[in-house]
């Protein structure tokens, strides 16, 4: 079914819309908040809850492409799922790839003293579009949806040695990227898998 017609089917208010969204994009969603949460039972519940969100919000929204917006809901969901989720360790697919992005972007805190997340999301945003081919692909999979290596290499058909070399290069080209952009600087120096503001050191 098209996109269109799914969300026609919102808008009339038919019990058949959340079914057919499921249909479509469920197995995606299931993955997306598996990655995050790490648990089936607990992924389950959050697709059970972004698809009720969906349903809430449309209409009046008429969102363009639907796929994405589903899995933003999905995502923002299991996130916030996870921080209200203490006893959890930090040993998931989603733990993985926040460690790998920390590492470009610095200090949690020292970036957030001077950026808001909605503003640094856009320049990551930026960043995302001027990638082209598979390079754009591994980069949206790896740190949106956190596929795991072995999924990206089954993806691209790349050797996971080559899918790891491939993610390093567009790390480094991010915080090139992000110093371009005046939102890190030079004086951010790699230390123990972050990297350490020399100047605020001193």
């Amino acid at each position: 079914m098209e996109d269109s017609e799914i969300i026609g089917l919102f808008f009339e208010r038919s019990e058949d819309a959340v079914a057919a969204l499921s249909e479509k994009y469920g197995s995606t969603s299931m993955r997306i908040a598996e990655n995050v949460l790490g648990r089936k039972e607990d992924a389950e519940e959050c697709v059970s809850d972004a698809l009720l969100a969906v349903w809430n919000k449309i209409p009046p929204e008429r969102p363009e492409p639907l796929a994405a917006y589903l899995f933003k809901i999905v995502r923002n969901i299991a996130i916030n799922k996870r921080k209200r989720s203490t006893a959890q360790k930090r040993c998931g697919q989603y733990d993985v790839c926040l460690d790998e992005l920390e590492a470009v972007l610095a200090d949690t805190s020292s970036v957030e003293e001077e950026l808001s997340a909605k503003e640094l999301a856009r320049h990551i945003d930026r960043f995302a579009a001027s990638l082209r081919g598979t390079d754009r692909m591994l980069f949206v999979r790896r740190f949106w949806f956190m596929d795991s290596y072995e999924e990206l290499s089954r993806l691209s058909g790349l050797g996971q040695g080559a899918v790891r070399t491939r993610i390093a290069r567009i790390r480094r080209a991010l915080r090139d990227h992000l110093i371009k952009e005046g939102v890190l600087n030079e004086q951010y120096t790699f230390d123990g898998g972050h990297w350490r503001n020399e100047r605020k050191n001193r």
